[in-house]
């Protein structure tokens, strides 16, 4: 099998949340019981130094950062690798033309699946610097699959939620009713059919397949879908 590199740290709780993904599919495929896992190297970055470069609009520092944690994943020996955070990704062309490992993108995995069900308009939740850019909308309207962030108010309140709850490990009752509410406003004002859940840390907190009627596509295991095909093929 194929060394698996992983970026984390951004969060934690997703980081462990991917390892154990990965675990689990392994299990499956093998029967429980296998010992037969894939070496997983995990490089967990320095949240407050990407953050900080983003919040400072220095997006040269935060991708160059990125790659050098990459590069540092290949000298371990990682044979490819992936970023188990979506933020990130505002900088992934520039990224994977700066490394020399193969790269899967979360967002790239996500509109597959988002074609293969059939779906044609996201919507998407995720950290302020996701939801007010057009890295999903880009590669999804590629396949004519509209993506559509909630309104201003509703970005910040999810983004405070994110960094001040689910990114330290706080998943509140109280908060899934909240964010559940955002969700139905978007259904009932823009049609929603599904919503990306854009940032790795809702998979923790909504972990059915559907919520309000419509699929929220878990992006961390469609992500680790691909990173096991990838870390078994020949």
């Amino acid at each position: 099998m194929k060394s698996i590199g992983i970026i984390g740290g951004l969060g934690p709780e997703a980081t462990v949340d991917y390892y154990k993904e990965i675990i689990s599919q392994i299990n499956t495929l093998n029967g429980n019981g296998s010992l037969n896992y894939p070496e997983i190297i995990v490089y967990s970055v320095n949240m407050a130094t990407f953050i900080g470069r983003l919040e400072k609009k220095d997006y040269t520092g935060a991708a160059g950062y990125i790659v050098e944690c990459i590069s540092k994943l290949e000298l371990a020996g990682a044979d490819f690798a992936v970023i188990s955070a979506n933020t990130p990704h505002l900088f992934f062309d520039e990224i994977r033309e700066k490394v020399t490992i193969p790269l899967i993108s979360i967002v790239e995995a996500c509109k597959t699946r988002a074609k293969q069900t059939g779906l044609k308009r996201c919507g998407l939740f995720g950290t302020k610097f996701t939801m007010n850019a057009s890295f999903f909308s880009d590669v999804f309207g590629r396949d004519n699959i509209e993506v559509i962030s909630p309104d201003s108010d509703d970005i910040n309140r999810i983004n405070e939620l994110l960094f001040t709850e689910l990114e330290i490990g706080i998943f509140k009752e109280s908060t899934q009713t909240e964010l559940l509410g955002i969700v139905q406003k978007m259904i009932d004002k823009h049609g929603i059919d599904s919503l990306i859940q854009g940032c790795t840390e809702f998979p923790i907190m909504f972990t059915e397949e559907k919520y309000l009627g419509i699929p929220f596509l878990n992006t961390t295991r469609i992500h680790v879908d691909e990173m096991v095909k990838k870390s078994m093929s020949s």
